[in-house]
């Protein structure tokens, strides 16, 4: 029940539109521009944009691997999770959360028919 940071570039690269990138020095990975996940490589950790009410989901369900991230980031739903402590449903699950909550809308859309879902 653990994952990689190569866990996390291969799932959220296999999303619509999905790039990689960085930001202060971490890989991320963006759709329409924006940042859905940032990869803290050496802490073996993500950060997903989730929402507030999916991250309390998310930390209620795995409270060993999932915490807010410090200050008003996390309040809007940035969750950090420990990828040593989860399997790759959850991480895929919230990947798919976090890319849903940043692709432009049209882009939902029209992906909303694909089998996305684990």
């Amino acid at each position: 029940m653990s994952c990689q940071p190569e866990d996390v570039r291969a799932l959220a690269l296999m999303l619509p539109e999905a790039v990689e990138g960085a930001h202060q020095g971490h890989p991320d990975f963006r759709v329409g521009g924006r940042i859905f996940a940032t990869l803290w490589t050496e802490e073996e950790r993500v950060v997903l944009r989730l929402s507030p009410e999916q991250q309390a989901a998310a930390t209620e369900a795995e409270p060993d691997a999932c915490e807010a991230v410090p200050g008003a980031w996390g309040e809007r739903g940035w969750t950090s999770l420990e990828l040593f402590a989860v399997d790759e449903d959850f991480l895929r699950s919230g990947l798919l959360a976090a890319w849903r909550n940043t692709a432009p809308p049209a882009l939902v859309a029209r992906t909303a028919a694909l089998a996305l879902d684990p």
